[in-house]
């Protein structure tokens, strides 16, 4: 069954990827209750790996949900790979231009047509030395206050057995065990009226970080550290 909202060009690619992704993983998806069906939706994830996008696109497509995913700008040039971004309907990040803001806007546009809006709050790949999520920008909390609507964390481990963080070699065989848990979504309700101001942003992002690295430490099995890595400070905080 295909997601509703999926477009026949996201549908031809999901045709070609899935069956690569069902060889070189073992899923274990859970937490699928909590993916809302009745409106868009922020779908926010910690990031480990260049692969994990698509473990957590695989996801989401798997139960229903076409995402579209913000992407760093450069990757719509890669051949191939920016041919699909754009026929899929991902969304680019144009950083540190005049055309950042951009992204903000693409984005609030798909959320209020009902889709799903796929983040990595962090920006970029963890730099916290065990693999736990990093300080994050605050992008993902102005697009939460500004749209109100759902939050779901989502968090992932095991694609960075596929391609190590910052890894050059893919690893496929033998497959991967990838799991991937969606929790209820985080309460910012207490902030939508509040100024939008550095005091507001910081704290819708910390709830949703706060959310993600729960969800992390129960796939993992662990308690995470103190404090949250600065990747400015290059350590904890």
């Amino acid at each position: 069954m295909h997601p509703a909202r999926s477009s026949r060009a996201y549908r031809n690619v999901a045709r070609v990827a899935r069956p690569l992704l069902y060889a070189i993983t073992r899923r274990d998806w859970r937490g699928a209750e909590h993916l809302p069906t009745d409106t868009g939706f922020i779908a926010a994830g910690n990031h480990l790996s260049n692969i994990d996008p698509l473990t957590f696109a695989h996801y989401l497509y798997d139960n229903g949900v076409a995402p579209k995913i913000l992407a760093k700008s450069s990757l719509f040039s890669v051949p191939v790979l920016g041919w699909i971004l754009r026929v899929t309907g991902q969304i680019p990040v144009f950083r540190g231009t005049s055309d950042a803001g951009k992204s903000l806007q693409a984005a609030e546009v798909a959320l209020g047509e009902g889709e799903c809006v796929a983040v990595f709050p962090e920006g970029t790949l963890t730099r916290d030395p065990d693999l736990w999520p990093m300080l994050a920008k605050t992008g993902v909390a102005r697009l939460a206050l500004d749209t109100r609507v759902p939050v779901i964390p989502i968090a992932q481990w095991g694609a960075q057995d596929l391609l190590a963080r910052y890894g050059k070699v893919f690893k496929p065989i033998p497959p991967k065990r990838v799991v991937v848990l969606a929790g209820p979504p985080v309460d910012l309700s207490d902030l939508y009226d509040l100024p939008r101001d550095a005091a507001t942003l910081r704290e819708a992002t910390r709830r949703v970080m706060a959310a993600i690295t729960a969800q992390l430490a129960e796939l993992r099995g662990e308690e995470p550290p103190e404090g949250v890595y600065d990747m400015r400070k290059q350590a904890r905080g």
